[in-house]
């Protein structure tokens, strides 16, 4: 493939794994960037946490040699302290600095953060600003399609957030009040490609290696960012260059073996990271997804929910091979 880039930050392909609370951690980032992901991001970091001092916070900006070209993404309203932030996250080198304006959660929009910050865009142009100065690396910018149905604004932010200095714009295509449904709004990413000159990365509803190549084709972007779709599926992203390189070919699927290998692997290095007791508890929600289309997968996933151990997990493994062997 083409080297790609953004803002100078070598990028691997062009899947990028998008960051989720709770589930991107380094373990996970690792996982995915082994299995072709372009480049990753942290979870969440709060930068009013951050000025406080918070030991959780700061691990979350911990990059490993494994997950590179990696990105620490911060969130806040006030461009003096997410500059801080970006400081902060500098001694961990990141290869980028992302900055959410995008997240639709109460807990972050319903704080003047994420994607509440998209009803103020001067505010966006003197964050983006900010976080450019502190920085030294690159500055992405997640955003939505708007607040709501009457202020969709994407396309005026983005370019405020480009002149501010941002290297890139991933744009989520639903507004804040529609969280995660209806469909995604592929003409309004469309709308931003051709709005800026910066690289734009489409991201929601993206599913499989043909949705990611619609995707590309119909909005011109330069990336995809795949969130919930890579869930006990991070096989995606191979397949997803794959079929960009030539869609006559077949693509690639795991043996149920294989699947179960991986999952186990997974857990084993949030162990490795975090400790049993935490990983553990952590893991019940992402062992699920790799039993999707299993023979068995509800009863797969009720045990899931209740693993405490890795012996649990190794039981379960092997229940799952029980189940999908057993005669009808």
């Amino acid at each position: 493939m083409t080297a790609l880039s953004i803002g100078g930050a070598a990028v691997k392909s062009k899947a990028l794994l998008a960051p989720m609370a709770g589930v991107t951690d380094r373990a996970y980032r690792e996982l995915c960037m082994g299995m072709g992901a372009g480049y990753c991001v942290s979870e969440m970091v709060s930068s009013k946490a951050l000025s406080f001092g918070s030991k959780k916070s700061e691990e979350l900006m911990e990059i490993s040699p494994d997950e590179r070209p990696c990105g620490i993404q911060i969130f806040g309203d006030s461009p003096l302290c997410m500059a801080q932030a970006a400081e902060q996250a500098m001694k961990n080198a990141p290869d980028i600095i992302d900055i959410n304006m995008g997240c639709p959660a109460p807990k972050i929009s319903g704080n003047g953060s994420g994607c509440a910050l998209m009803k103020d865009p001067r505010l966006c142009g003197e964050i983006t600003a900010a976080v450019v100065k502190a920085s030294g690396v690159p500055v992405t910018v997640k955003l939505r399609k708007g607040w709501d149905d009457g202020t969709v604004n994407v396309v005026e932010v983005a370019k405020i957030c480009e002149q501010a200095g941002a290297s890139a714009i991933t744009v989520h295509g639903r507004t804040r009040q529609q969280y995660y449904k209806p469909p995604v709004d592929y003409d309004i990413i469309r709308e931003v490609k051709r709005s800026v000159a910066i690289p734009v990365i489409a991201n929601g509803d993206i599913d499989s290696a043909e949705k990611a190549k619609r995707a590309l084709d119909y909005t011109g972007c330069d990336f995809v960012m795949i969130g919930r779709a890579t869930l006990g599926n991070p096989w995606i992203f191979a397949q997803i260059i794959s079929f960009l390189q030539d869609p006559s070919l077949p693509l690639y699927y795991p043996s149920i073996e294989e699947k179960l290998e991986v999952m186990v692997k997974h857990v084993e290095k949030m162990v490795e990271y975090k400790g049993e007791y935490i990983a553990l508890r952590q893991a019940r929600k992402l062992t699920v997804g790799y039993f999707k289309g299993m023979r068995g997968a509800a009863a797969l996933r009720n045990v899931a929910g209740k693993i405490k151990t890795l012996d649990d997990l190794y039981a379960l493994k092997d229940k799952a091979l029980s189940a999908a062997y057993s005669l009808p």
